[in-house]
């Protein structure tokens, strides 16, 4: 049976992640919580907006609305690597080689592991931020489309149109599509080899939370009272093909969904609180956390899977340990 650790905290967690063994929990307030030894903390932002792991897990990249870009170790040291003024960060990506990735208004920034630092300009605002899984290709959210960048060389961008605010954006692990959360609740999404479009439309609400399987074969997605699940195995994504639809509840909606590491698996939080665990070849579900105080806002697996480390929108968080 699933335990869980609690980490009484006030204030929304936009962020839960792993730095090696050691579970980190990102506030709104600016504060980032850790469970290393005992609760200890590092204030970092006058607010914070953003947060992500790098690709290394060796530290926490975070963004806020007080201007500036933070790395944070394991050990609670914190480096500033950008401050723009009195701007939102509204949102961070890590790359390879060191790269990050952060923008503020209509200007995507990327900082090269040499310290330089390049900026790409768009016509309307930068919603989402994420690199491709290999090379330095930077892809943007933004209004009616996405805009992919060459980060480290000089190039012209390649445009992907399509009608309507993009807020949210990612790569499936093997770089072959591309695909966009928006405004209306609905994604949408490209084959990056030849441009085709994928329209994943349907849910009931907007879609706030992703994340792809292991071996990239699915993809997860809250925004509706179950996680819906797309089939990503043949040569044209999801086309023409159902969604798994796990973990329903009739009267309550997923509002964030994490896929194992190991297994093909996704942990489901929902607007009461409550998570489970669900596999995707036969939909069996496990529950890990009963219904608390607020919406799953954060997940996070460990390396080994057998940790998640969660977070609510009232700073209810912790750590529920399936190997117990």
């Amino acid at each position: 049976m699933p335990t869980v650790a609690p980490l009484d905290l006030e204030g929304h967690c936009v962020a839960a992640a792993w730095l090696e063994n050691v579970p980190l929990f990102a506030l709104a307030d600016g504060v980032v919580h850790r469970l290393d030894n005992g609760h200890r903390w590092a204030e970092l932002h006058d607010g914070l907006l953003c947060a992500v792991p790098t690709r290394d897990n060796a530290r926490l990249l975070t963004g806020g609305e007080d201007g500036k870009v933070m790395l944070l170790s394991r050990d609670g040291a914190s480096e500033a690597i950008a401050e723009i003024g009195r701007k939102w960060m509204t949102s961070v990506a890590a790359g390879p080689q060191d790269a990050v990735a952060f923008a503020t208004g209509r200007i995507a920034y990327v900082r090269l592991r040499d310290g330089r630092v390049r900026e790409f300009q768009h016509p309307r605002s930068v919603e989402g931020l994420a690199f491709a899984p290999k090379g330095l290709r930077l892809g943007v959210a933004r209004y009616n489309g996405a805009t992919l960048h060459f980060a480290a060389t000089e190039g012209k961008p390649a445009e992907l149109e399509w009608a309507g605010a993009h807020t949210g954006i990612t790569f499936s692990p093997d770089g072959n599509f591309l695909v966009t959360t928006m405004q209306e609740n609905a994604l949408h999404g490209w084959k990056l080899a030849d441009g085709k479009h994928m329209r994943m439309a349907g849910y009931p609400a907007k879609v706030k939370s992703f994340s792809w399987s292991r071996k990239g074969k699915w993809l997860a997605t809250s925004g509706a009272p179950a996680a819906i699940v797309w089939p990503f195995q043949g040569r044209d994504g999801p086309m023409g093909r159902a969604p798994l639809e796990l973990g329903t509840r009739g009267d309550t909606m997923v509002t964030q969904v994490c896929c194992h590491p190991g297994e093909d698996i996704v942990a489901i939080g929902y607007a009461d609180g409550m998570i489970l665990a669900a596999r995707l070849a036969d939909q069996k579900e496990v529950l890990l956390r009963r219904p608390g105080k607020g919406a799953i806002t954060a997940a996070s697996w460990d390396k080994e899977g057998r940790r998640l480390a969660f977070g609510t929108e009232t700073g209810d968080c912790g750590v529920v340990d399936i190997s117990a």
